[in-house]
């Protein structure tokens, strides 16, 4: 079954919003285009209490970006953002929903982040997401959505470890750090990632 899998659309990672990523707002449209192509649409939205260890507010003394360990794994402090029940939390309203089946919600835990929309990120707790996915017969599953080098680069990188056939639609995702996002590219079609445009789906 092919499926198209949105990573946290959500408006804090949108233009002004608290961990903005450039153009982020320009895939929604693109997003929204391709839907149809899919038998199957689920989302994910990073959706963290307000005492999370991944905010750098919560470190007396550290900044933003600074990293440090959290429970043995390395942790960026990012700002505050995607607060459960925030505006700023809430999928983009252009986004169609009316297509999404599920939403699987992650960074719920305030003692560990959760990039991949599989697991946590000491990989202790799954979301679900797999055993979702195996049931409804999904092993086709194409990602898109925000931001492309860290919660779609690690969701797909779990994805490929899960068995599924993975495709990066690269004009629906837009990253934090560009160079960065284009040495995860060539790391991925190494491993077997297809990485496509959207036109590329005869849409």
């Amino acid at each position: 079954m092919k499926t198209l899998i949105i990573v946290d659309t959500q408006y804090d990672f949108m233009p002004g919003g608290a961990l903005a990523v450039k153009e982020g707002d320009a895939i929604v449209p693109v997003i929204n285009r391709i839907m149809h192509n899919f038998d199957l649409v689920v989302a994910t939205q990073d959706w963290h209490p307000a005492n999370h260890k991944s905010f750098a507010s919560n470190h007396e003394g550290k900044e933003t970006f600074d990293k440090i360990d959290l429970h043995g794994t390395e942790q960026v402090l990012w700002p505050d953002h995607c607060v459960q029940e925030s505006q700023g939390a809430e999928l983009h309203r252009d986004l169609n929903d009316e297509a999404i089946t599920a939403i699987f919600r992650k960074g719920m835990n305030p003692e560990i982040d959760s990039y991949s929309a599989f697991y946590d990120n000491s990989k202790q707790s799954p979301t679900g997401l797999a055993g979702y996915l195996r049931e409804k017969g999904a092993g086709d599953l194409y990602f898109c959505g925000l931001a492309a080098d860290i919660c779609v680069y690690f969701t797909l990188t779990d994805a490929l470890k899960e068995g599924f056939k993975v495709t990066l639609i690269d004009d629906a995702t837009r990253p934090l750090d560009k160079d960065e996002y284009e040495k995860q590219k060539k790391k991925l079609t190494g491993e077997g990632v297809r990485v496509i445009k959207s036109k590329d789906l005869n849409s």
